[in-house]
């Protein structure tokens, strides 16, 4: 009887072997996605905070440069297409675009001193420059967390259990194209 038994136990015993470490990778996985997640959100968020900010900005700028409609209706267009996007590479394409609108619409101001001094206006200036560092955090820690979940889930045996259970890669936060370019801003039509 003892012969046996010792079979059934190394059988238990390799069985216990892969179960563990295949919990802990599935486990491991499901946090790093997580994370991957909630810095996804958290981006939103701040993007949302920005967005939210942005028509109390045109407003107190409209007032003093009127002229700059085309300016106004960038900005527009380019919340409309970051509140519609559907995925990550969307979000930061309608990003940059809104980014661009906003330093045009700074460089505008930078003709009407009097706005500058505007005490509503460099409120809301200060409240969207640190909303713009949050959202460069949020960025940055999405892109932390999503590289930390696609190494997890590339190593070995991670990768084993990340394509039985479908643990897709994630997309890092990119720039789209062109947004490290300088906004052109011509003020040759005013006066």
């Amino acid at each position: 009887m003892k012969k046996n038994l010792k079979p059934l136990i190394i059988v238990a015993i390799i069985i216990f072997l892969l179960v563990i470490p295949t919990i802990s990778a599935y486990n491991s996985l499901v946090t790093l996605e997580q994370q991957v997640s909630t810095s996804e959100s958290n981006i939103d968020t701040q993007l949302q905070r920005r967005s939210d900010l942005i028509p109390n900005l045109v407003n107190t700028v409209k007032g003093y440069a009127s002229q700059e409609k085309d300016i106004f209706t960038d900005i527009a267009n380019a919340r409309s297409r970051l509140a519609g996007a559907t995925n990550v590479s969307d979000q930061a394409n309608a990003d940059s675009q809104l980014s661009g609108a906003l330093s045009r619409l700074l460089v505008v101001v930078e003709n009407y001193p009097e706005l500058k001094s505007n005490q509503n206006f460099r409120d809301l200036t200060v409240e969207l420059e640190g909303t713009e560092n949050r959202i460069t955090i949020s960025r940055q820690d999405y892109n932390t967390a999503v590289t930390n979940y696609n190494t997890k889930r590339r190593r070995f045996p991670s990768n084993i259990i990340a394509s039985l259970f479908g643990f897709e890669e994630k997309p890092l936060y990119k720039a789209s194209e062109g947004a490290n370019e300088v906004p052109s801003v011509d003020f040759s039509s005013q006066k």
